[in-house]
C-alpha cells in the first residue's frame, strides 16, 4: 500500500456507518495482517459496513465499492452528496423516535422516492431495529423487529461527515460483482453472503439470497481476475463446500470471529470463518 498519498480533509476516522451482519470489524486486524504489500486501486463489490474500506481508504489511489442492496447503495451516495440534509433528517427521526409505534410507522413507508429520505430512513431503521438485522420479506419488504435500545446513536453527526470524507475517494455503484473491472495491481476483497453452516445461521440479507450457484460463479470470476494480475481475498464461513471449491488454487487461514447474530445471547460465541486469498 502507498502512505500518505492524500491529504485528508477530516481527523475523524470513519467508521461503519451502521451495524452489519457480517461485517469486519472484529476481525479487522486479521485483514490487516493478511493485505497485498502493494495496492493500487481498491475494489469491495459486497461492501456492506464497509469496514475495510474505511481503514484503507487513504492508503490508496481510488475504492470501487459496489453492493446490490438498493437502500445502502443509495445511502452511501447520500452520504457522499447530501449529508447535511440527511444529518437533519435523522435529527427528527431521534427526536421522535421514543413516540409509540414510530419505528415501525417509519418502517410501513416503502418505495421513498427521496432518495435522502429513504437514506435517514434506512439508517434510523438500522440503527434501532432487532441486532442491526437487515431482513426483507418476498416482497422485499424490510420487516426487522424493532430491538430494545435505550439511546440509540440514531444521528451520529460526527462519523457521518468523516464518512462524507473518505467517500470522496470512491466510486459507489449498484450492480453485481462481476460488472468490476480491476486492473493488473488492484485489490479486490470479496465478501459475499456466507454459505450456511447450520440449520440456525443467517446467510440471506436479501430476497434472491446468494446459492452454492452463485458462490461457485464467485470462485470462477476471483479465478479470471487472478490470471489478469490482480490480488483477491475472499471471506467466508468454514464450510465444507467453501473450502473444497477453493482449496485448488488458492490459500486458505481460519480465523475466529464473533458470532452476534444469534437472538439467545448463550449462543453468541465465536466462531471460526476463513480468509481465501491468491497471495
Amino acid at each position: 500500500m502507498k502512505a500518505n498519498i492524500k491529504q485528508i480533509e477530516s481527523t475523524n476516522q470513519p467508521k461503519p456507518f451502521v451495524k452489519w451482519i457480517g461485517g469486519k470489524r472484529s476481525i479487522i486486524n486479521e485483514l490487516l495482517q493478511r493485505l497485498p504489500k502493494q495496492i493500487n486501486n481498491y475494489y469491495e463489490p459486497f461492501v456492506g459496513g464497509g469496514a475495510l474500506f474505511f481503514e484503507i481508504y487513504n492508503t490508496v489511489n481510488h475504492s470501487y465499492l459496489s453492493d446490490l442492496n438498493v437502500d445502502l447503495i443509495v445511502t452511501y451516495n447520500t452520504i457522499k452528496s447530501e449529508p447535511k440534509k440527511l444529518i437533519e433528517l435523522l435529527s427528527k427521526h431521534k427526536k421522535n423516535h421514543d413516540e409509540e409505534g414510530y419505528y415501525y410507522k417509519i418502517r410501513a413507508m416503502q418505495n421513498l422516492k427521496d432518495p435522502v429520505e429513504n437514506s435517514a430512513r434506512f439508517i434510523y431503521l438500522m440503527k434501532t431495529c432487532f441486532n442491526g438485522l437487515y431482513r426483507v420479506n418476498k416482497n422485499n419488504e424490510f420487516n426487522t423487529p424493532i430491538g430494545s435500545y435505550k439511546d440509540p446513536n440514531i444521528c451520529d453527526k460526527k462519523n457521518i461527515l468523516a464518512v462524507t470524507q473518505a467517500l470522496k475517494y470512491a466510486t459507489i455503484k449498484y450492480q453485481d460483482f462481476t460488472k468490476i473491472t480491476p486492473q493488473r495491481g488492484d485489490f479486490v476483497y470479496f465478501d459475499p453472503p456466507y454459505h450456511p453452516t447450520s440449520e440456525d445461521s443467517f446467510t440471506k440479507y436479501l430476497s434472491t439470497g446468494f446459492s452454492e450457484k452463485d458462490q461457485t460463479r464467485l470462485r470462477d470470476f476471483a479465478l479470471e481476475l487472478i490470471k489478469s494480475g490482480v490480488n483477491v481475498m475472499i471471506s467466508n464461513s468454514d464450510a465444507e463446500f467453501i473450502i473444497d471449491i477453493y482449496k485448488k488454487n488458492f490459500n486458505i487461514n481460519r480465523v475466529s470471529a464473533p458470532r452476534v447474530v444469534n437472538c439467545k445471547s448463550d449462543k453468541r460465541q465465536s466462531v471460526y470463518e476463513i480468509l481465501i486469498r491468491n497471495f
